[in-house]
């Protein structure tokens, strides 16, 4: 139920965030998350524990596309993937504290926009970033709000969502949350009986997965965005191969743990954390709201039926031939990164949206005339085939 509140968040939470601001959305989530806590905490029977859970899944699935988005905004370009991955870092660090217990800016609001960028900017350009933002926000105030259909409408934005969900697709079904949910029970698979030496091992697991996450947040700016996801995926598809042949085998379980550690060390700095940077600064101020929360909605659908399928395809096909299937979608995933993603690295988000113009119309003089005629006209009378 969890997934199913976080599902109807992430759809919500785009609309959520354009019609009451970043701040306000993120207060909507914490509020909406503790009081699925205490329900949780007090309930009397199943049935209320699964309310509980629904709240906790609506926090989480409106809270999965605000922070990102929020974080983005703020920070400066040169550093922005490594700020907005430290959010992913806060996850997977929570999800290593569940092992362990096992075992054992408002729109309008300017001076308060200051208050909170002079912390992040030195003197000498908070300047230049307040007058920006709040430019944006001025041209945001004159255009109406984007729907859904706006965004299969807009070249350019259907481009850039095409990228930013396929990316959240992808992430989940390369299997991470399957290993996550599961990695007990493969453990077990493997050979491992006892269920605490099998707890003790995910431990490991999710340890790795927040390491992983720190190495990411130093990578995701220095490495780019592009050749982190590049090397992410390949090794993610070795270590499916590693872990199928390890199944087919029958082996004693080291190859299936080898396997296993060797996933997560790849996954967590590129795919763990990039597909949610990128969704955070690929859109622009329009559609960052909606398209993020769109994306969002992919990875939390995408998320259920991995997780609810698994174990059932591992009963009908064999554990080997599921983990086959895994790697041959990482091997998709390969393709799709190489072929649509583009880099974003230190870019700013006028930047971000000009390599959407250049993919959806060309390069030509021509074309780049007309777009500059369109973008200023836009700027002074908004179109409705793009804004509304």
């Amino acid at each position: 139920m969890a997934q199913v509140g976080a599902i109807i968040g992430a759809a919500t939470g785009g609309w959520i965030n354009d019609r009451f601001g970043r701040k306000k959305a993120t207060l909507l989530a914490d509020v909406i998350f503790a009081v699925g806590s205490f329900v949780m905490a007090a309930a009397p029977d199943p049935y209320v524990l699964i309310l509980g859970r629904l709240l906790i899944g609506l926090g989480v699935g409106v809270a999965s596309i605000t922070a990102p988005v929020y974080i983005a905004e703020a920070a400066p370009s040169e550093v922005r993937g490594g700020l907005v991955s430290t959010n992913v870092l806060m996850i997977t660090g929570g999800q290593f504290l569940s092992y362990l217990i096992n075992l054992a800016f408002t729109e309008g609001e300017k001076a308060k926009a200051v208050a909170v960028l002079s912390k992040i900017y030195d003197p000498f350009r908070l300047e230049d970033e307040v007058d920006l933002l709040a430019a944006a926000a001025e041209e945001d105030r004159h255009k109406k709000k984007a729907r859904v259909l706006d965004v299969f409408r807009n070249k350019e934005i259907r481009l850039a969502f095409l990228v930013g969900g396929g990316l959240q697709a992808f992430q989940q079904f390369t299997g991470i949350n399957t290993v996550m949910y599961y990695s007990p029970t493969i453990v077990q698979m493997a050979g491992f009986q006892s269920k605490q030496l099998a707890l003790l091992l995910s431990l490991i697991v999710a340890g790795l997965n927040a390491a992983g996450t720190i190495l990411g947040i130093y990578l995701i700016d220095h490495m780019g965005r592009r050749p982190l996801t590049l090397v992410s995926l390949s090794g993610v598809f070795a270590s499916l191969v590693i872990l199928a042949v390890s199944f087919f085998l029958q082996s004693t379980g080291v190859l299936a743990v080898v396997g296993l550690a060797l996933y997560i060390t790849f996954f967590s700095p590129g795919m763990g954390i990039v597909p949610w940077t990128v969704n955070s600064e690929i859109y622009p101020q329009a559609y960052r709201g909606i398209c993020g929360g769109m994306a969002a909605t992919v990875n939390w659908v995408s998320n259920v039926i991995v997780s609810e399928s698994f174990l059932s395809i591992a009963a009908a096909a064999g554990t080997g031939p599921t983990f086959m299937i895994l790697a041959g979608i990482a091997l998709l995933a390969i393709v799709f990164v190489y072929l649509c993603l583009p880099e974003t690295k230190a870019l700013t988000f006028e930047e971000v949206e000009q390599i959407w113009k250049e993919r959806a119309w060309g390069r030509s003089s021509g074309t780049q005339a007309l777009l500059n005629r369109t973008t200023t006209k836009e700027r002074t009378e908004p179109s409705p085939s793009h804004y509304h």
